[in-house]
This record gives C-alpha cells, structure tokens and sequence, in this order.
C-alpha cells in the first residue's frame, strides 16, 4: 500500500488532507484539540483506574502508601496553612517539625510546583482530595504536554496524537512511581516541554519563553527536571541529525549553542530554590550508599507489559498499541533512513543506559538513590512514543513494518513470562489489547485499498476508536492492578478523619507559642505538627539535617528512614530540654484499617516547663561522662536527674536497684521486641538499624523495694547499649525546671524566622535556645552583630559576658544569598538575549508593513 494512502486514511478521520512535509495551515488548532483530548482521557482514565482499585476518593481504601502518607500528604496540608498565613513559621523557617527546620529547602524539594497552589481551594479536612487533584493535574498536563509536542515534532493525525500523549502520561511509570510521589510529576510534565524548548532552540524560535519553560520546570522539582533535560538533550540530538532545517554543520552547532544558552539561563533563573536544595542535601543526614544492581534483563522486559509493578525494575509500560506501533519503526520504510536509524539507536542506548551503573550514576547526578533505582524510567517512556509517533504520523505503517514489529512484540513478552514481575492480569490485558490494535490496522489497511468508498469511510473512525478502546483498557487495568498490589506489599498510612481532626483541635486550643511549645504526639501516618499542628519533634524530610537527626536520636528519640524522619518522644526531661509544656496523647477507639478513617480520644496536658531560652552556667557543672541518652539529657539540662545502676542480665532479664518510686526507662535504640516491668505491661520497642531506631520507653515506677527487674522478649537477637536503663527522679527534675525558669528568659518573642529574648541582668554563660543547630543560624547578644550561631550539645547556643540582657538569633537559609545573585546574573542574560530578538522581530514587522 502506499505511503499516500496510508496517510490518507489517518488523516480523513481530520477531515481534512495533508499539506506536504512542512507546518500545514491550522497546526496550532491542531495542536490544541490534541492536548485537549490527551487531557480529557488522561484525566478519565486515571480517575477511572482509582475507582477500580476502590481507593479515594472514589472508594473507601487508603492511597497513603508509604511516603505519600508520611511525607507529601503532611506537607501539601502544611503548605495550604502556610499559604493562607496560618501558621507560626515563614518560608524560610519550619517552627513546627524538628523542633525548627529549613522550610525553603522543603519548599523546593516538595512543593515548588506551581500545581501544588491549588490546595487552598480546598478546606483542612479534604486535604487528600486536595492532594489527588494535584496529582491528577499534573499527570494530565503531561498527557496534554507530550501530545502538543508530538504534533510539533511532525504533523499527523491529531487524534493519534492525543492518544500518544495519554499513552505517556499513564505509563507504568506514572502509576508505580509517579502518581504517589506527586513531585516527580514535575518531572514528567517538563520532558515534552523541554523536549518543545530544544525545538525552538533549533529553529531559533522563542529565545525568552525557552529559559522560562526550563526555570518553571527546574523550579518545580530540580531532580526530576534534570533528568528530563537530559532525556530533551537526546531527542535535540536526534532533531539536529535528522531535521531537515539543520542539514549543514553550522545550523546544527548553532541550534545545539542556543539550546545550550537557553537552558544555563534557565537553570540560572531557578538557582534562588535550586542552590537551597543543593546545599540543603549536603548538611542532609546522609544515607546508607547504595551500590547499584541492574534488574535483570527478563524483569526489564516484563515492565513493558501491563500490570506489572516492582521498586528494583523499570517501569517502561506505555501501551501494548504505542508499543507496537514503536517496535514498527526500524522497519517502516515510509520514514526516512536517518530518522529511523537515528530515533531507534536513540530508544536503545537510553535503554541500554538504565542497566550501565556509570550512566546510571549520570542519570542520578552522580548519587545512586535509595529506594526506586530506575526514576529516570520516564524519560524512556517518553522516547518510546515520539518513536511510535514518527512512525504513524505519515500513515498506517505497512503490513511487513507491522509484521515485523508484531513478531518483536511477541518475542518480548514471550521472554518476559518468566519474570516474577508479571501479575495474574498481565497477559489476558495484554492479548486483548494486541487483538484490538491488530483489529484497527486492519480495518485502516482496508479502508486505504477502498479508497474510502461508500460505508469504508467510517473505518478509519472505527480503528481509531478501537485504538483507543485497546489503550484505555489496558491502562485502567494497569492502574487498578499496581494500586491494588502496592497497597498489599508496602506499608500504608490510613485515610485522613476523626483521629487527626480532634488532635488539631486540641494543638489549636493548647497552643502558646513562644511561650513553649505544643506537642501533637503521634497520629497515624507521621509527620504529626505538619499534618494536625503543634511543635514537635517529627520530621521527615529528605533535607532533615543530620545535626538535628543526631541530636535527638542521642537524647533517645526513634527514628525511621534511616535517621531521616525523628519521631516524638514521650518524656518529661526532652520535654524541659526543648520547652514542650503540653502533650497530645492519643488513645486509638478501634483498629486502625485500610478502608476507613480511624477514630481515637484525644487529651491534652500541660506541665511548667522553662522557656525556650534558657541560661547554662559556665564553666559547666560537674556530671557523670557517657554515652547514653540519660548522660547526654543530663549534660544538656545542666543537672542528674536519673540513677544509672549497671544492670545484670541474665538470660532474657534485667536486674538492677533504684530509688523506689522513681520512673524506669528503657533506651535499646537497636533492640526490637518487648520489655516489661516484672508485673507491667511489655513496651513494645521496634529497632531494626540501620532503617529504624527505637525510641526510649517508660517501663514504669519502681516499686518500695528498689528492685528493678525488666523481661526482655526480643525478636532475634537481643541488641543492648552498655546502659540501657535509667530511673528517672521526678523530684530532681523539678528542681532542675525551676531552676532553668528563674534563669531563663523572662519574654521570648518569635517571628517567622527569628527568636529574640530578654533575660535576667547580669546573666552570664551560655543562652541556649531548644532548636538544633542545623546550618543557617546566626545569633547575637545585646545589639552585636549577628554571626553563625555556636552549638551547645547540639542545640543553638549564645555566649553572654554579663552586660546584656537580650539575645537575638535569626534563619537563613545557606545558599539564599548564592541563589539569588545566580538568579539575578541569569535573568540579566534573559533581557540580554531578548532584546536583539525584539528589535529583529519588529524590523521584521515593519518590512512586511512597508512591502
């Protein structure tokens, strides 16, 4: 058949014919009725897989899997009360997690993206509905994005388009990894775009609105958008070998410079928030190194095919219909040599890149990730479709072309069906969509031989609808699947209700900030002060400060994610250290399920602590050395509150003699299982290093006799610091609280990210202030200039001379002042660049005017 007639039955679904290889007249209509149509099914079919599965909001299960629920729920629900100027901090400074964390830093890791806005045209309590339109407009904007580029790339049918776009923007990427890590959506949007910007770069087009598009996508979310560069550099590379506008060497070098310029520009435009997060990562409690493994091939393989869902393999599913329609294309003469060989050894070397830890480690910025390995697997995706595209845009392609692309399909899943990847769903979703897409190829090859007489003029209707009936099929089963799989295998954080709304209430009616702080305790899912409000202890973030993880772990809070996400601790000295003067507790009503908010009573107490800032003598008082968390509680409070016995053990018990009526502790940070008072309830303890360290537990009171004796019950082998018990006596640490309130300051005043404090005259020694002394800091005495501020076991610290009474300390965040000179040099090269262009534009303009 030939290439014309082919051609003629894709676009007569148009209505309309081809006006030969250049831009044909009506491309931006074109252009916008395929976005338009992308996102309209894009936004259907995502919904749709979501209803399936039974998740929210379309049914009753959670979609807070893992970190969705941990992480990026609490801070979209932080970011609309931040937005709406509800909470105590500002964009430079978090008062709520960690006891005071760098916000401008999560800002531009989290929640930058200009989607994430919308949460604040949704109340408190719908903040997962909130959140689940943020994702679905995103994923939609990439369906949309990747059609409009795919036209620009070369006319073709519109409809064909659209359908391309959906097929990338529900990849199997997007359903394993993207939809519940909503800032890499980021990512997903800025390929097309980048990929638009090279465009214009090659055809010296658009010189402002490129580096902007590049600013957007890097100021969105930087890690995914640097991956998305690289994947828009490649396609560049391939529109520069092949495009027929640049044909000699200089047009090449020079659409390759000015793509080059746009994008440092841009880059540069995006420094004010990249530069924070840089330098952020770098004071980041670090992370295990990862040594990276590629999947092997058969499970690579496997992630083509629907249904499939891993963490440790790419998910590189886009469509059995765009599949074929990619494999096709080494093999569809009507393309041009150069194209194909350029676009097919372009989808194989990025392929083969996944696998190579040296580009492995290129496409991570030199870091290989913790967790999901193949993030980069989108950029792939992406590759796969502008394939599939150059192949269909100029027709149906040829019975042999298909032919041969058909037997590479097969090969693929017939090599594939070993893999432990594959899902009950996978192979019936993938033979009836092949059925469907063989179907329309058909009916489109016999309505050509017809020349579209009589009723044959709706076949190219009815194959494109049957395209479409093959592709949304197969993703709506594909997202059903992964949700329904991911939720069984991973951990989960329960639907937001009752439980998390009564907590804020109660953080809302206790609060007295600065006058100390309020402690939401723990709700279900973590992340507790950014969800329900308050100022505690639990933070998680990939930028948590490794001076503030350590801090609390050594002072015997717990922690998850490797060090990364410090979690609350119930205990009176912490609490003094940093100012907590009332707790949240929480009594859950009933178990706490996937398919229903839980419910839980709440209370709330409050105790005399002393102020956030307080005084240390110097020299400093005479205390016990070790290295546990009771000696380091008590060489920050300044005073010995517990006794620490040297224990016996004896098989699984714990012997020791304490003040009777003194409260027992428990630290085992690397102990998991259960601990017990003789007579008590066991305490549950959960250490599993290095992900989880086990916080101190409270075990009970000493009973008349003194006699300590503790029933260990350990999963596995019993892991025990050389003290691991301290009794608390409460009438010490009254004493020390007293004693740190007399001395300490008499008003503290806080803005969004300043403290000053007034305090007794004369004071002399240290003022300590109860926030970790994470990077950023400054502080003064009196009217001094600020300077980084000093660390008093871990903790802001200011020395005083006696001739002051106030102390003043302020945030910023390092790099703040580098990304805003970078910002400011690039956006002087932006004015630089556009004005020539202006004034070439309007010389332009008026020759035509005068002619």
């Amino acid at each position: 058949m030939p290439p014309a007639a082919a051609e003629t039955v894709l676009h007569e679904v148009e209505g309309e014919e081809d006006a030969g290889p250049g831009p044909r007249a009506g491309a931006p209509a074109r252009g916008a009725r395929a976005a338009g149509a992308a996102a309209l099914l894009t936004a259907v079919l995502f919904c749709l897989a979501t209803a399936l599965s039974r998740s929210h909001p379309f049914g009753p299960v959670t979609r807070n899997i893992v970190d969705l629920g941990q992480q990026y729920l609490p801070y979209h629900a932080y970011w609309r009360s931040f937005l709406l100027g509800e909470t105590h901090g500002d964009a430079f400074l978090n008062w709520n997690s960690g006891f005071g964390s760098n916000f401008l830093g999560d800002i531009g890791t989290y929640l930058s993206s200009p989607v994430d806005l919308l949460v604040v045209f949704f109340p408190a309590d719908r903040i997962e509905l909130a959140l689940y339109v943020v994702t679905a407009v995103k994923i939609t904007a990439a369906g949309a994005a990747m059609a409009a580029l795919l036209l620009r790339l070369r006319p073709g049918p519109w409809p064909v388009a659209a359908l391309l776009g959906t097929a990338y923007a529900l990849s199997g990427w997007t359903f394993n990894f993207g939809s519940t890590v909503p800032m890499w959506l980021d990512g997903l949007v800025a390929f097309p775009l980048l990929c638009l910007v090279g465009e214009w770069a090659r055809t010296a087009r658009r010189p402002v609105l490129g580096p902007l598009v590049v600013a957007l996508a890097w100021t969105a979310n930087f890690y995914t958008a640097y991956m998305a560069t690289l994947g828009a550099a490649v396609v560049l590379a391939v529109r520069l070998l092949t495009a027929e506008e640049t044909a000699t060497l200089r047009q090449r070098l020079a659409g390759a410079l000015r793509a080059t310029r746009g994008v440092l520009i841009g880059v540069g435009l995006a420094a004010p928030l990249v530069v924070v997060v840089f330098l952020g990562t770098k004071t980041a409690d670090p992370t295990p190194e990862v040594t990276f493994a590629p999947a092997a091939w058969t499970d690579v393989l496997a992630r083509f095919l629907p249904a499939t869902a891993s963490t440790s393999s790419p998910a590189l599913f886009i469509g059995t219909p765009a599949l074929l329609l990619a494999l096709t294309l080494p093999f569809n003469r009507a393309v041009a040599p150069r194209v194909r060989a350029a676009l097919t050894a372009a989808v194989v070397l990025v392929a083969l890149s996944l696998q190579w830890e040296p580009t492995h480690l290129l496409w991570h910025a030199g870091a290989s990730p913790n967790g999901v390995p193949y993030r980069q697997a989108f950029v792939l995706c992406g590759l796969l479709l502008v394939a599939a595209w150059f192949s269909v845009a100029g027709g149906v392609p040829r019975p042999a072309a298909l032919l041969a692309g058909g037997a590479l399909l097969g090969a693929l899943a017939w090599a594939a069906r070993g893999s432990a990847d594959i899902d009950r769903w996978t192979f019936p979703a993938f033979g009836a969509a092949a059925l469907l897409a063989l179907v329309a190829a058909l009916l489109a090859l016999v309505a050509a031989r017809e020349n579209l007489a009589g009723a044959a003029r709706a076949l190219p209707l009815l194959a494109v609808v049957l395209l479409v009936a093959a592709q949304a099929g197969e993703a709506a089963v594909t997202g059903k699947r992964i949700e329904e799989r991911q939720r069984d295998k991973v951990a989960w954080s329960p639907r937001t209700g009752p439980w998390h709304e009564a907590a804020a209430r109660e953080a809302a009616r206790a609060d007295a900030w600065p006058r100390h702080r309020t402690d939401p305790g723990e709700v279900p899912g973590g992340n507790d002060p950014l969800l329900v409000g308050g100022q505690g202890a639990e933070y998680y973030s990939s930028l948590t400060s490794e001076v503030t993880s350590r801090t609390l772990i050594s002072l015997g809070f717990g922690s998850y994610a490797k060090g990364r996400h410090p979690v609350t601790l119930d205990n009176p000295v912490t609490d003094a250290l940093f100012s907590v003067g009332t707790r949240i507790r929480s009594r859950p009503a009933e178990p706490v399920r996937k398919d229903a908010p839980p419910r839980a009573a709440v209370t709330a107490t409050t105790v005399p602590v002393p102020p956030l800032v307080t005084v240390r003598p110097s020299p400093r008082p005479a205390l016990p050395r070790g290295d546990s968390a009771f000696a380091r509680q008590e060489r920050l409070l300044g005073a010995s509150v517990y006794e620490l016995p040297a224990p016996r053990r004896t098989g699984g018990t714990l012997t020791a003699r304490c003040p009777a009526g003194s409260h027992v502790w428990f630290w085992a940070p690397e102990y998991r299982g259960t601990a017990a008072l003789d007579g008590g309830e066991p305490v549950k303890f959960d250490g599993r290093p290095p992900a989880v360290s086990a916080a101190m537990g409270a075990l009970g009171t000493v009973p008349d006799s003194g006699e300590v004796r503790i029933e260990l019950d350990p999963e596995g082998r019993a892991r025990l610091p050389r003290q691991p018990v301290g009794c608390l006596v409460r009438a010490r640490l009254d004493s020390a609280v007293d004693r740190l309130t007399a001395t300490g300051a008499t008003r503290v005043h806080t803005t969004g990210h300043t403290v000053t404090a007034e305090l007794p005259p004369g004071s002399t020694g240290v003022a300590v202030l109860g926030v970790p002394r994470i990077s950023g800091w400054r502080c003064a005495a009196g009217d001094a200039d600020l300077r980084p501020a000093r660390a008093y076991e871990g903790l802001v610290a200011v020395p005083l001379d006696g001739r002051t009474d106030t102390v003043h300390c302020s945030f910023r965040p390092p790099g703040v002042k580098l990304g805003g000179a970078v910002g400011a040099a690039a956006l002087l090269a932006l004015v630089a660049t556009g004005l020539p262009h202006r004034g070439r534009t309007r010389g332009r303009t008026r020759g035509r005017t005068r002619g």
